[in-house]
């Protein structure tokens, strides 16, 4: 076991692990840590805690230090900062047609890195792009292309069941959603109800997977003959939250049969 805590560096965004470096610190405490891509301003999500050495995927960073009335003082200013840079990003796309959206601009808090994310339907030739915004703020560009899932999280707004997009309320990290979890919830396959804002499959669609995947093993395959209380037949549906399946027994017609009968 490793003790850790968990930082975010925007609301609601992924939480990554860093060693406290000897520190206690308290949810919501600003601090300063060390990445990959340089020094990042950062807030504690998840104070400290022990989790296995085994989850830990990459090199552990440590925590620098708490921020200071100074540090997030240069904070603020990189955020508004890099908001210029963003329109700035804009304007440039739409000068040189480039067929991207921008979505989003953000200074490593050291500034030794500027990082835009966009989404584009195709692979962009942004090299003229990056050189003018090097250019302009004199420090490394880095132009993420991302997908239309982190558009929709970062736009926000609300889904068919009327609460706002999990997205942009609490989820980290996207994890894979597959046409069978639709399957294996008998939803009908239609894009308008399985789809989500981003046109891609709905992320709640993964929450009950696994307990759908478990009833349906206690229940028969449709089109398998299975034996009743009135003779064999052949299984027509299911209901798998009900845990009951209906079968066309041959002289005597729809028979429904519960598997926790008897149980």
């Amino acid at each position: 076991m490793i003790e850790v805590v968990g930082v975010v560096f925007k609301p609601k965004n992924k939480v990554y692990y860093f060693s406290p470096n000897g520190m206690k610190i308290k949810k919501g405490i600003n601090v300063i840590v060390k990445t990959e891509r340089g020094l990042q301003f950062g807030t504690i999500e998840m104070s400290n805690f022990e989790i296995e050495e085994s989850k830990i995927r990459s090199s552990l960073s440590k925590v620098i230090r708490i921020a200071s009335k100074k540090d997030y003082e240069k904070h603020v200013k990189n955020v508004n900062d890099a908001k210029k840079a963003l329109k700035k990003c804009k304007d440039l796309v739409e000068r040189y047609k480039l067929n991207m959206m921008i979505l989003d601009a953000n200074y490593t808090f050291d500034r030794s890195q500027l990082l835009f994310t966009f989404i584009a339907d195709n692979r962009i030739d942004f090299r003229k792009l990056a050189k003018d915004l090097a250019n302009n703020y004199k420090t490394r560009i880095e132009l993420r292309q991302v997908g239309v899932r982190d558009k929709a999280k970062e736009i926000g707004g609300y889904g068919s069941c009327g609460r706002e997009l999990c997205c942009s309320k609490f989820l980290c990290d996207f994890d894979s959603v597959s046409i069978n979890m639709a399957k294996n919830q008998n939803i009908a396959l239609n894009p308008t109800k399985i789809n989500g804002l981003c046109g891609r499959l709905l992320c709640c669609l993964k929450y009950e997977d696994e307990y759908y995947k478990e009833c349906m093993k206690k229940l028969p395959k449709i089109g398998k003959k299975v034996q009743t209380e009135f003779g064999e037949g052949r299984v027509i549906s299911t209901d798998i939250l009900k845990q009951t399946y209906r079968v066309d027994v041959k002289d005597h017609g729809i028979v429904e049969v519960d598997v926790n009968e008897g149980n």
